[in-house]
């Protein structure tokens, strides 16, 4: 359903720290001109968590305007509370998304039965396909594969952003749901690794400033061209470095600022970066060739 490289988007913002539209417009447009395979707006790396409700549906209406169906648009709707969740996700029905992303709830700590429920609340009140973003670093919990097996029964649940950087997940996870159930790696490290254990693609924040040498891995692979597949995977694995030298969408915002797609502003409270990351940054940006 969906495979390849999917941008995990910044959301472009000016100085002042208001959002900048025009921005994210250009932005999603020159992504999809790059190759890009899937956009993916407001998760963690366009600051959901600091956007308003306003703010957050006007980037997913943003994007399935301009993408106008070259590309999928799988639009954040995660929350901590359901009811919110599922808000977001009938919102982004109507807006046109393909599917929704969400993020297991943050916080709260739910055992795996309330996970199982929350899934299936928003699964039940909405027919777009979803999404399911195990990221046990941010959110501290952990989906279990049990349960995700359960939640694949759904006909509204069809896959995994999976963050966990285990890459026997994706073996017992296909084992458990299926090889239809989409799986898609949350991890630029690891993202031809996960391919090669079953999965189907990448949700990216490497793939912002790359986009044309994420989409090219992910070809090369898909085409059996595994040699060249690595070969991109080895040019990028210093610029992933730098993506996550500090909190992202720190890094990556610094580093589209540079190609000068936005500022690098982040809403508190994530700070600016410090000036080692920036050099980092611009030195990894410089070894991958996409800085002259």
């Amino acid at each position: 359903m969906f495979k390849g490289s999917l941008v995990a988007l910044i959301t472009p913002m000016r100085p002042d720290g208001t959002m900048d539209e025009a921005a994210l417009a250009r932005f999603v447009d020159w992504q999809i001109s790059e190759g890009t395979h899937g956009v993916v707006p407001v998760g963690t790396t366009g600051e959901s968590p600091t956007l308003s409700h306003d703010e957050h549906k006007r980037v997913v209406e943003i994007t399935v305007e301009v993408a106008r169906g070259r590309v999928p648009v799988i639009a954040g709707a995660g929350s901590n509370s359901t009811a919110e969740a599922i808000d977001l996700t009938r919102h982004a029905t109507r807006a046109g998304a393909d599917a929704v992303l969400i993020v297991t709830p943050y916080y709260n700590k739910p055992t795996q039965e309330g996970l199982f429920l929350h899934f299936s609340a928003i699964a039940d009140a909405s027919d777009i396909p979803i999404i399911i973003y195990n990221i046990p670093g941010r959110s501290v919990i952990d989906m279990s594969v049990e349960t995700m097996a359960r939640l694949a029964r759904h006909k509204n649940i069809v896959g995994v952003k999976d963050a966990t950087a285990n890459l026997a997940r994706p073996l017992h996870t296909t084992r458990a749901c299926g090889g239809d159930f989409c799986q898609l790696s949350g991890e630029d490290h690891t993202a031809v690794a996960f391919l090669a254990a079953g999965g189907d693609g990448c949700i990216s924040v490497t793939g912002n400033v790359a986009p044309r040498l994420c989409s090219a891995m992910h070809t090369a692979w898909q085409e059996g061209r595994v040699a060249e597949a690595m070969r991109i995977q080895s040019r990028l694995v210093p610029l992933h470095d730098a993506m996550f030298a500090e909190t992202s969408p720190g890094p990556v915002k610094y580093a589209a600022s540079l190609l000068g797609h936005t500022s690098e502003h982040c809403r508190l409270p994530l700070a600016p970066c410090a000036e080692a990351t920036k050099a980092r940054v611009r030195a990894a940006m410089g070894e991958a060739g996409l800085l002259n």
